[in-house]
């Protein structure tokens, strides 16, 4: 027996006879939908009640019959969002409204959603019969700019309908022609960004947008192009989707027509989320911390660094393993499925502990091994002086002016993963050991922080803190805040910190004579060696004060200790 798709509860012998009766019509490739097709279709509806819809291939076959409610159709799964660049689904919904009412919003977004040939809406009048017919078909558009579908209608029924087959032609044509022009540079295909911050916060839109610039610069370091950029501020966030649900609607239907295939969330989503957001909206989902693992996974260098992603990846996959989700497969390739480890992330639970308990244990080893090296530069009587801060604060650059070390240093997040150290010659001739550290970021993936933290902690044998702070960034005060609170994570609060304030190039006058008074910092510009004088003079000062309070604290020690044994 044929199949009958959606809402078939309660249905009369007779109804569903009259539904049957539909797959037995064919349509021509030169008409949206014949007299015979019409009239089995509103016979149908006037039996059930319902809306009455009908999916017709290209070959003219009925493949789908579908019933809805008396105001709605939900169509059922026909697949992927889209089959090939330019191509439709080659299937087209020919369906009944039983007030007469034109194309809905559903029907629309039904139309741009699944790349349906295009959607026709028979309008029926009091007594079941069709009066006026309207239909709507995908279209290209530019940066953005318009519509993604037009309107044809509604007409009186009977008018004469255009060639479909020749319509259909023309769009694919057109889209074609439109997708061989768009140029897509990023080697991960195309994103639209997606914040959902609290209205009720003061200054929620501000904040909203630079978190959502923070989130842009994490996606292009990651290599994939920015199309678009979603903001919707709520009391809180939605438990399926995050957003709304017709905010997503919003979005799909953005996807479509600039062409993009991922949706990030500036947030971390539940597996339940994530995968109910992949099924809506049949696009590829990440959140933040994919994204952050990401960039991990693409510049790590040494083989410990490697090792560090690989646990993240696996801590951070291991309780969505239950969920079949295309983002979480490394088969789909590109952002978020990429890693220096496995070459297969279908693996079973028992494996990835296995590989987890693995990893933990070479880890410790080479943990070892650091603290070894640390051991023995602590031998050397050199004082050791490491560099933190917020991601892209500009570490590694005073790095290479202060010591010509030549490392990496670029205008991205997490250009450093793997801790450097190099000599420093001070003015007044003392050496020290200067260390580059992984940079910090607000909201760090706890299970990427568990895996570095070993390198973090590289600022645990330090005498002194740098502390570099990206003065022209807006948002300086909430990294501060952010670098403060990792540190007093590590157990380094108490430690001797001086406060760098770079980029000061970008400042004006008198905010750059604001921070030079600062007691606790001094300013620079790292790309420039003549302004650090100022900054090396101030790590000599310090260094003179640590070596003084650690021998007074010697001395009272010594004292206390002859004043005991006597």
């Amino acid at each position: 027996m044929p199949e009958l798709y959606g809402n078939t509860t309660g249905l009369s012998a007779s109804a569903i006879r009259a539904l049957e009766r539909i797959y037995r019509r064919r349509v021509p490739s030169d008409k949206i939908a014949t007299p015979e097709l019409v009239r089995s279709l509103a016979d149908a509806s006037k039996e059930t009640k319902r809306q009455v819809g009908a999916l017709v291939h290209r070959s003219g076959e009925v493949d789908y019959v579908i019933v809805g409610n008396a105001s709605a159709l939900m169509l059922p799964d026909i697949g992927r969002l889209r089959a090939a660049e330019g191509r439709f689904r080659a299937l087209r919904l020919v369906h009944t409204h039983l007030f007469n009412e034109p194309l809905t919003r559903d029907d629309l977004t039904d139309l741009t959603r699944l790349r349906l040939d295009l959607v026709a809406a028979i309008m029926l009048n009091p007594m079941g019969e069709p009066q006026r017919m309207s239909w709507a078909y995908n279209t290209p558009t530019f940066e953005g700019k318009g519509q993604p579908y037009a309107v044809a209608g509604p007409f009186p029924y009977g008018q004469p309908q255009p060639h479909f087959g020749e319509l259909i032609a023309a769009l694919e044509a057109e889209f074609a022609q439109h997708a061989r022009t768009r140029e897509v540079t990023a080697k991960d295909g195309r994103a639209i960004l997606i914040h959902v911050g609290d209205k009720k916060k003061p200054g929620a839109a501000a904040h909203a947008r630079s978190r959502l610039a923070e989130l842009e610069s994490l996606a292009r370091t990651a290599g994939v192009d920015i199309v678009e950029r979603v903001i919707q501020l709520r009391d809180q966030p939605d438990p399926r989707f995050v957003i709304g649900a017709g905010k997503l609607e919003d979005v799909v239907t953005q996807a479509i027509d600039l062409g993009a295939e991922t949706l990030i969330y500036d947030c971390d989503l539940s597996a339940a989320q994530a995968h109910a957001i992949a099924k809506q909206t049949d696009l590829k989902v990440l959140d933040r911390t994919q994204v952050i693992l990401d960039i991990f996974a693409q510049r790590a260098e040494s083989r410990d660094g490697k090792l560090q992603v690989e646990l993240a990846q696996l801590k951070y996959t291991l309780p969505r393993l239950g969920q079949k989700d295309d983002s979480l497969s490394r088969l789909t390739g590109g952002i978020g499925g990429r890693g220096p480890g496995e070459t297969k992330l279908e693996i079973g639970r028992r494996r990835a502990r296995e590989r987890v308990h693995r990893l933990e244990k070479e880890l410790q080893g080479l943990e070892r091994q650091r603290t070894e090296r640390r051991r023995k530069r602590a031998g050397s009587d050199l004082p050791v002086v490491a560099i933190v801060g917020y991601t892209n604060a500009g570490k590694s650059t005073l790095l290479n002016t202060l010591t010509d070390a030549g490392v990496l240093a670029e205008d991205k997040l997490f250009a450093t993963l793997d801790t450097r150290a190099r000599k420093l010659f001070l003015p007044g001739g003392r050496d020290v050991i200067l260390t580059d550290t992984v940079g910090f970021i607000r909201q760090m993936p706890k299970d990427l922080f568990a895996a570095f933290r070993a390198t973090f902690e590289e600022a645990a044998d330090a005498d002194l803190i740098l502390e570099v702070v990206d003065v022209s960034d807006p948002e300086h005060g909430e990294h501060i805040t952010t670098t403060l609170e990792i540190l007093r994570d590590l157990g380094l609060d108490d430690t001797p910190r001086l406060r760098v304030f770079n980029k000061i190039d970008k400042l004006e006058a008198e905010e750059r004579a604001a921070l030079e008074n600062q007691p606790d910092g001094v300013g620079i510009s790292a790309l420039e060696k003549s302004t650090t004088k100022a900054l090396l003079t101030r790590i000599e000062s310090w260094l003179a004060l640590i070596d003084h309070q650690r021998a007074t604290r010697a001395a009272t020690d010594e004292a206390e200790r002859l004043l005991y044994e006597a």
